[in-house]
């Protein structure tokens, strides 16, 4: 049996609400960073780790859209992206498990700041390669459109 994939071009909304969602959830974190009452080197960590973690998850979610569209990619890589990923959560989870001087609710809302900035990289960069593979696609019908001669090959 073959598999027929439709790709959709976002919408205006989803792409809106995506960046809204990262922007949304980096704010908060930055916001509870700067007003929280730790020292530098403990906001340094934590920046440090919400930084990780966006990349780790962008790379993740770009190395798994690789091979699903069937583009190469090395199983190392693959697991550096898991292990990066993994270490910044985990990395997020000890240090306020361990944070003394922060209370409950701060810790959470840390927790919830970071996982809504996870989720919505992964949604921006999502749109972000589903974007431009339909202008590419848009690019080629407009050249057909106009007859609008091929390039010679090099």
């Amino acid at each position: 049996m073959t598999e027929t994939i439709t790709q959709n071009k976002p919408t205006p909304a989803f792409i809106g609400a995506s960046w809204l969602a990262l922007i949304i959830g980096v704010a908060t974190y930055l916001i509870g960073l700067f007003n929280s009452a730790m020292e530098l080197n403990e906001m340094g960590y934590y920046f440090t780790v919400l930084m990780l973690g966006l990349y780790g998850a962008i790379s993740l979610q770009k190395t798994v859209r690789d091979r699903a569209d069937g583009i190469p990619t090395t199983n190392l890589y693959y697991g550096i992206t898991w292990f990066v990923l993994i270490v910044a959560i985990s990395l997020l989870v000890i240090g306020l498990w361990n944070a003394g001087s922060i209370e409950t609710i701060e810790k959470g809302f840390y927790a919830l700041g970071f996982v809504l900035s996870l989720f919505a990289v992964v949604a921006v960069q999502k749109n972000v390669r589903d974007l431009a593979g339909f202008k590419g696609t848009e690019d080629d019908e407009e050249d057909l459109e106009y007859g609008t001669p091929p390039n010679p090959p090099l």
